[in-house]
């Protein structure tokens, strides 16, 4: 079964904080469609070294979305980008348009 993004880590950290709450979503609307951007940029490019930065930085919002199985294919490929190897570029792309579609409708 595919995993579906969530706040229920943002919460956790948020406690009964709702501005903080309200921050921590609003840095991850702004910051991930960037991201994908840069990672499409690079990528495109087969500049795998900065694929790799890009894919080390995305792996952590995963883990903020509760999304440990995409993290952990994130570790993998970032890894995989650092030998030359794109070929999870296919699955990665579906995690990033998951993740972009989750946070323009919080």
């Amino acid at each position: 079964m595919e995993q579906q993004p969530n706040l229920n880590y943002i919460k956790d950290l948020s406690g009964d904080d709702s501005a903080f709450e309200e921050k921590f979503i609003s840095v991850l609307k702004e910051e991930i469609p960037l991201e994908k951007e840069e990672y499409i940029r690079c990528i495109t490019a087969e500049n795998y070294k900065d694929t790799a930065s890009i894919v080390h930085k995305l792996k952590h919002k995963l883990n903020i979305l509760s999304l440990t199985e995409d993290y952990k294919l994130a570790v993998i490929y970032e890894e995989d980008l650092k030998k030359g190897d794109s070929s999870l570029n296919d699955k990665f792309l579906i995690i990033l348009n998951k993740i972009d579609v989750y946070i323009k409708n919080l």
